[in-house]
């Protein structure tokens, strides 16, 4: 399996650098993997599209100010993403800097700030913060939203609440669930009026989720490492499902992964957290989830592989195709896709 039956042409123009005007006010791509046809029309139309027994899973991960600028004890430019915070006072982080770092060398961030570089481990640093505040809240004191790189812009005022979901509840993300940011209380509300179930997982999403595929052959990559935590309402919730000929809707490629990621230990879904690096490529054999809820991905990603497993590699490179000649607009602030489990 080649990287380049990954890729498409997208014009740039078609990047979506700010959120729509009003959260949910998108347009949403139907795409049926069984039958391989698709339809335009708008994220609205969503819960008319599910049936009383269905069941939408969300994530709940809250994005943290993840991004730090200052300098090193040299007085050269610095710049500190929080890949994954590991008590109050240490954090695991990627650094970028003219001239990498030493351990033992020293940071400073925001006037006041130090972090001492204690270790390196492949791409990523661990580093100590030396500040008797807890480690989320000197992020929220110094740090900046990591907006995704192909948002070619600083963050603004309204980017703190419109790159958050709004039922964000557990503090740890890098990146938002993208998926989930089309949802609006009202439209929570409607859903909940169809019959149709919701519930919540957690996957805090990490900076490896823009990391790109260096290799040709695409079955030697290796996934970063996320945390994720499903609650046994959420395994109750797909059992009833399922026994009811309901359909699970994963909110997003971060819910699909943890539930499928917490299928493939055993074969069942099970309550219980840890860590999962599970790349899913086409052949991949979904154990729980029936429909998919995403945005636009980058060409030659993992997650364009994932919704490739999902929805058949061939109709997803026509609907990819269909949504750029239409001009959808794509990737984190972008439009959204339905997909029908292949």
């Amino acid at each position: 399996m080649k990287l380049d039956e990954f890729d498409y042409v997208l014009p740039s123009e078609l990047i979506a650098q700010h959120p729509p005007t009003e959260r949910g006010a998108s347009r949403m791509l139907t795409v049926d993997g069984a039958t391989g046809s698709f339809r335009d029309g708008w994220f609205r139309d969503l819960p008319r599209l599910l049936e009383p027994n269905d069941l939408l899973v969300f994530n709940d991960t809250r994005v943290i100010r993840a991004r730090l600028i200052g300098r090193k004890a040299t007085g050269g430019r610095v710049e500190m993403l929080v890949e994954r915070v590991l008590d109050d006072h240490h954090a695991l982080v990627q650094l970028s800097a003219s001239h990498t770092p030493r351990e033992g060398s020293w940071l400073q961030f925001g006037g006041d700030l130090l972090v001492e570089v204690l270790s390196r481990h492949g791409e990523f640093f661990q580093v100590r913060f030396d500040s008797e505040a807890p480690v989320l809240d000197l992020l929220e004191q110094h740090g900046q939203l990591p907006l995704p790189p192909y948002i070619e812009r600083e963050d603004e005022g309204d980017d703190a609440t419109r790159y958050q979901t709004v039922y964000a509840d557990k503090p740890g993300a890098v990146a938002a669930p993208t998926a989930g940011l089309h949802f609006s209380e009202p439209m929570l509300e409607r859903i909940a009026q169809t019959g149709a179930r919701s519930v919540f997982l957690t996957l805090h999403v990490g900076a490896g989720t823009f990391q790109p595929v260096r290799v040709d052959d695409v079955t030697e990559h290796r996934m970063h490492a996320e945390r994720y935590q499903i609650g046994q309402d959420v395994v109750d919730a797909v059992v009833e499902t399922k026994s009811k000929g309901g359909r699970v809707l994963a909110v997003g490629t971060t819910s699909l992964r943890a539930l499928e990621a917490a299928a493939a230990r055993t074969g069942t879904l099970e309550a219980g957290g840890g860590e999962t690096n599970l790349f899913i490529l086409p052949g991949f054999k979904f154990k729980v989830v029936d429909r998919l809820l995403t945005n636009f991905h980058l060409p030659k990603s993992t997650l364009l592989m994932l919704v490739s497993a999902f929805g058949g590699l061939d109709t997803i490179r026509r609907a990819y195709l269909h949504a750029v000649q239409e001009r959808y607009r794509f990737f984190s602030y972008g439009d959204a896709m339905l997909i029908e489990r292949a």
